[in-house]
């Protein structure tokens, strides 16, 4: 097997990086773990848009039939054959069992078959990984310096932590119930937004008036929850309860209203714990994750902190992508570190979730 020991192998390392937990099947290549050289995400969007949600059954079975042509596409953007590779990195954790199987059990195999180093990623290390990747020689990233507050935020996830190195995460606080992309999601559906349903949202509240409902935040005040976080009141109030909260004279609202003013509590909910954490921590750097950390309104609004320093991957890098795993896999060989091939998906991460008390 190569060793990845030697200098010439660290100063032009190529990794390439396998994502399918979900509904996306992604793969792509990226150097010395910071420049992506492919990026190719294959979204199954149209095949869950009938049925307002991601159905696990038809994301596996698309993964196996999308697989092998985007991992070829990867290669092909890069400019490289199999044998050019210096590893393979996949996600094995979390997300939905049928479809980690599919890009994990592939992973595996076209490791072995070209005897190269293997190692299977933790999803959300990638996404909190996705900052430091530059798409563009012309405009390299500047990685923050740890430790930082970790703000990873996505349809499954919802989660504020302490970040010490790019393994070393301590969980402050984490949703109790749903994770603020469900309820995106969830509010969506209901009020016929547009599937995924924050991105239509992000796009209709801009129409609305964020202060035309005032829609009520989580009252987490029982055991360690200074930091944790509650969407499903919010999802109840604003499906179910809705004119308790009307602000303005029923004829002048308007869908986009409901959107802005949904958005707003959302966000706030997510701030109002994660200030918390600034405050307690005195860590001023915060960098953020996840398919919702692409939302309009949660970047204007950590923007305008000028105490602060925040900084968010590319909207293209925010949701599942193939190109964070192949970074944070590199940290991982460059530490001497393999995966077995007998190494199986896990559909969920303990500590990602919390039961309130």
């Amino acid at each position: 097997m190569p060793s990845l020991c030697n200098q010439g192998m660290l100063e032009k390392m190529k990794i390439l990086g396998i994502e399918s937990s979900c509904d996306e099947c992604a793969a792509a290549v990226v150097e010395d773990g910071t420049w992506v050289l492919s990026n190719v995400v294959a979204t199954q969007i149209p095949f869950h848009a009938l049925y307002k949600g991601v159905v696990p059954e038809i994301a596996s079975r698309k993964h196996t039939e999308w697989i092998y042509g985007v991992v070829q596409e990867a290669l092909l953007k890069a400019g490289l054959e199999p044998a050019g590779l210096d590893g393979v990195a996949v996600t094995a954790h979390p997300g939905l069992l049928g479809s980690l199987l599919v890009g994990l059990s592939f992973a595996k195999a076209f490791a072995w078959a070209q005897n190269i180093p293997f190692i299977a990623v933790d999803h959300m290390l990638a996404h909190l990984y996705a900052s430091q990747l530059s798409e563009s020689p012309a405009a390299p990233t500047v990685p923050a310096e740890y430790p930082f507050l970790g703000l990873l935020v996505s349809g499954g996830h919802s989660i504020i932590c302490r970040v010490d190195d790019f393994d070393a995460v301590t969980v402050l606080g984490t949703t109790i119930d749903d994770a603020v992309g469900e309820a995106f999601d969830k509010v969506s559906n209901h009020y016929g937004f547009g599937y995924p349903g924050g991105v239509a949202i992000d796009k209709l509240a801009q129409t609305g008036d964020p202060l035309a409902f005032k829609f009520p935040l989580p009252n987490l005040y029982k055991g360690e929850h200074r930091y944790d976080l509650s969407y499903s009141g919010l999802k109840t109030a604003v499906i179910n309860q809705l004119e308790q909260f009307r602000k303005k004279p029923v004829s002048e609202v308007s869908l986009g209203d409901i959107a802005a003013s949904f958005q707003k509590t959302a966000v706030d909910i997510l701030l109002r714990s994660l200030f918390r954490a600034v405050e307690d921590t005195g860590l001023r750097t915060i960098v953020g994750g996840g398919g919702v950390a692409a939302n309009s309104y949660l970047r204007r609004l950590l923007g305008e902190r000028q105490d602060l320093h925040c900084i968010f991957p590319s909207l293209a890098l925010c949701g599942d992508n193939g190109a964070m795993i192949a970074g944070l896999g590199y940290r991982y060989l460059i530490r001497g570190e393999r995966s077995p091939l007998t190494i199986r998906a896990s559909a969920r991460v303990k500590a990602f979730k919390r039961s309130y008390p």
